[in-house]
């Protein structure tokens, strides 16, 4: 038996994230400038659409868009669904600045794009071609610059003139109805430009280098774990170069290619880090917010600086002791938030965010969260380790543990870090060895 798995993590491997290509002319490029789409399993780009001459300029860069399909979520997690496939796409979006810088490229983020204006300019608000088909909820799109060339690539014209091609696959025969994703759905619409130009970037020091291998190593050979050995134990020296991996740097991938400010922290479960003892610690991703979280969490938390570490280093103790079944527990009775070296909950800055921004930031916190999952998962595996996403976890449980009420502050995305044990029954092939041969286009 065989199945295929993806070097971009997903919930269930179940890949809700849909990925279109917006391209200009090229010779390499038999149907022109046009919309693409990318099919993984033959490693191929669809032709979606033909653009008329002269609608797209002969530029250096391209734009890549992505989209949703909720039921590919939906059919296993019900109303969970919808946040994974926000976490999806922040994985997503942190795999294309990866790969982009591995290239000697950068991305940008296209905040000014509202989800109507995506939609037009992806097809996918085409009803007539999506006829019996899951619809596809627009995320976001980002601008590929390559080879930093002197001038940005223009914008994508969503109203050009185009000739479409192809009608979309459905996926299944039989659907169950969850209300509650099409109203969020709705609620969170972008209908108004994602834009913060108010952020001022911290500047951290710079990342110290953790291993010799290469980028595209690390990003191939990354897997979930699915069990850890509950013995090993991590130097304090990589878990501490694993959570400098999330800092936002203005200057590092991926929250280099990330328009807004930091609004995640980190809540740690500290199980088997030598050097550190066993306890729940915060890794504070934005010092400006650590005196409102000092007064917010309640007070029988130390909150101090361990002994151990620079004052300098955004690592704060809150509590000693063993805390494996409380992790277990946390995160719906699993034993991987238990057995690996450390267990964590992305912490969110909340309703003030929500407030401010209005209800289509929620997908931009938990975008931020898969692309900080991102982080993780390739720093893990820098260090000799393993990683997984957790998203079923109680938040509840969380927030009476730190002392919040209200929703100021909201648990959004859990993972853990350790060992883990090796199926050897498995075999793994090299990517697209199913194909007979490569090719790009069909």
């Amino acid at each position: 038996m065989s199945w295929h798995l993806r070097m971009n993590p997903s919930s269930g491997n179940l890949h809700p994230t849909e990925t279109y290509v917006v391209l200009p002319a090229r010779e390499w490029l038999p149907g022109g400038a046009g919309i693409y789409h990318y099919a993984p399993l033959d490693h191929a780009l669809e032709q979606r659409a033909r653009r008329a001459p002269g609608a797209a300029p002969d530029v250096a860069g391209f734009c890549v868009g992505l989209a949703s399909i909720t039921w590919r979520e939906a059919w296993k997690y019900g109303e969970r669904a919808f946040r994974y496939c926000q976490h999806d796409v922040g994985h997503a979006f942190a795999a294309l600045r990866y790969a982009a810088a591995a290239l000697g490229w950068r991305i940008e983020l296209l905040p000014e794009w509202t989800d109507a204006h995506l939609a037009r300019l992806l097809g996918i608000d085409r009803a007539e071609d999506f006829a019996g088909a899951e619809c596809e909820t627009p995320e976001l799109l980002v601008r590929v610059l390559v080879n930093e060339a002197p001038e940005s690539p223009p914008l994508p014209v969503a109203d050009a003139q185009v000739e479409w091609f192809g009608r979309a696959n459905a996926l299944s025969r039989s659907h169950v109805t969850w209300p509650v994703i099409d109203e969020a759905i709705a609620v969170t619409e972008r209908k108004t430009p994602m834009v913060d130009k108010s952020f001022v970037p911290v500047v951290w020091p710079p990342p110290a280098p953790v291993c010799a291998h290469s980028s595209g190593q690390l990003i191939r050979q990354r897997r979930s774990a699915v069990d850890f050995d509950g013995v090993t134990s991590l130097t304090r020296e990589k878990f501490m170069a694993i959570l400098d991996a999330t800092l936002p740097r203005p200057s590092a991938p991926p929250f280099d290619a990330w328009p807004f400010p930091p609004r995640l922290h980190l809540v740690l479960f500290v199980h088997r880090v030598s050097g550190l003892e066993p306890g729940m610690y915060f890794w504070l991703r934005a010092p400006a917010d650590e005196e409102t979280l000092r007064k917010d969490l309640h007070g029988k938390l130390v909150w101090e600086v361990p002994a151990v570490v620079s004052p300098t280093v955004p690592l704060r103790r809150l509590a000693r002791g063993d805390l494996r079944e409380f992790a277990r527990n946390l995160s719906c009775g699993q034993d991987i938030a238990a057995d690996g070296a450390f267990s964590l909950g992305m912490l969110a800055r909340f309703e003030p965010v929500l407030r401010e921004r209005g209800a289509s930031a929620w997908r931009e916190l938990f975008w931020e969260s898969g692309i900080i999952g991102q982080a993780l998962y390739l720093a893990a595996e820098a260090a000799g380790v393993r990683g997984t996403g957790i998203g079923c976890y109680f938040d509840d449980v969380l927030h009476r543990a730190l002392g919040l009420t209200g929703h100021d502050w909201q648990s959004l995305y859990h993972f853990t870090i350790g060992s883990p044990i090796e199926d050897l029954r498995l075999r793994t092939a090299p990517p697209y060895a199913h194909l007979k041969r490569h090719h790009l286009l069909r």
